[in-house]
């Protein structure tokens, strides 16, 4: 039998063009079928911060600085959240007193690189931040120079009740922890809500007037102020079912009054603020005062010191809820019966802050001025 070679060589080559074709139709066929790829998920984040601006990072911020005026007020809100202490690269100097208590929360305190109000743009940019948290004041001072720099900031106002609403959401919202920050929240809600159920029956003739006054002593001559009616110092009498006497006297800024004046507003209660002396030292000072001693809020022992520990509670750091606890309990203390601020003390330290009974009892309760609190002796 005769092979034709070139027939044989023909059928091959015909069979191999079917396979070909037909692996390229299966291929085709597939690709048809299959589901299109999942999107990349992207690690970028949009905050909406306090002035309202949209401030796109590429991914969760992880060398984060805090600088500014009034910074241990970010400070004390920035460490409620358990990532702080990784996440945060550089500090700032306070004004008032030292990071003594950012030390007590973070055990890397001293590996962090510390600014002061003074330090410049170059020297925070050479930490290399991929975020800087600054108040809301520092825009035209400081933000707009570091955003020059392609340097991310998010403003943060923590004013107010509202306010801290809101940027303890931002916070979460940094710090990829929404329940954390719902739960921060909630603890001052709670505190709100019981409040407002307090105070709601009692009727404005009957709610104490009262004064909060921040006291200043500068070569032998006190000078006093009162706050804004949009402040912190102001809702929280509000709040606490009082009669602000002031609200008109100041608008924007602490307005300066003298003695005259206060006689003549004639609170029933008198709340002293200071930021730099022993509250208790001032009371006693203004007790022993002439002057002083003729106005009925001494005779009848309503002049307080407002409380502080690290810094004072009347101010919008977190401790606002204990100087809130301590004024309602002061001001309406028949509508208050079950507010304990020695109870509220260690919730607030413990809860939000995760300090155990030993370390609240050796490093805070011997700071605290004003105020009587229960030492807990229990492990």
């Amino acid at each position: 039998m005769v092979f034709n070679h070139k027939l044989v060589r023909r059928i091959t080559m015909r069979q191999k063009a079917m396979q070909i074709c037909l692996i390229f139709f299966i291929l085709l066929l597939s690709a048809a079928c299959s589901p299109s790829p999942l999107p990349v998920p992207t690690k970028s984040i949009t905050i909406s911060d306090s002035l309202c601006r949209s401030v796109v990072l590429p991914a969760p911020p992880e060398r984060i600085i805090i600088a500014g005026k009034a910074n241990f007020m970010i400070n004390d809100a920035v460490y409620l959240f358990r990532q702080a202490p990784d996440r945060i690269i550089g500090l700032t100097q306070a004004r008032q007193g030292t990071l003594q208590f950012t030390a007590l929360l973070d055990a890397d305190f001293e590996e962090k690189a510390r600014f002061t109000l003074t330090s410049s743009v170059e020297e925070i940019a050479a930490a290399q931040p991929d975020l800087v948290l600054l108040k809301s004041l520092m825009q035209e001072t400081l933000g707009n120079n570091l955003e020059q720099l392609d340097i991310p900031v998010v403003y943060l106002d923590l004013e107010t009740p509202e306010q801290y609403k809101r940027d303890i959401a931002m916070l979460g919202q940094i710090f990829a922890d929404q329940a954390r920050a719902d739960e921060i929240w909630a603890y001052y809600q709670t505190l709100l809500d019981m409040l407002r159920e307090g105070i709601k029956d009692i009727p404005t003739s009957d709610r104490p007037s009262v004064l909060v006054v921040q006291y200043n002593s500068s070569g032998g001559t006190d000078a006093f102020q009162v706050p804004p009616a949009t402040w912190i110092q102001t809702q929280m009498v509000e709040l606490s079912g009082g009669t602000p006497v002031w609200k008109e006297a100041a608008e924007g800024n602490w307005a300066v009054v003298n003695f005259e004046q206060i006689a003549a507003w004639n609170p029933q209660q008198i709340y002293v603020l200071s930021y730099f002396e022993n509250p208790e030292t001032i009371i006693n000072t203004l007790k022993a005062d002439p002057k002083w001693q003729q106005l009925a809020v001494v005779q009848n022992a309503m002049l307080y010191g407002f409380p502080t520990d690290f810094y004072s509670w009347d101010q919008p750091d977190t401790r606002w809820s204990l100087g809130l606890t301590w004024l309602a309990r002061n001001i309406n203390a028949a509508h208050f019966p079950d507010l304990d601020i020695s109870r509220a003390f260690y919730q607030f330290y413990g809860e939000l802050y995760g300090l155990d009974t030993q370390t609240i009892n050796q490093d805070i309760i011997p700071l605290v001025q004003g105020v009587n609190i229960a030492e807990n002796t229990a492990e």
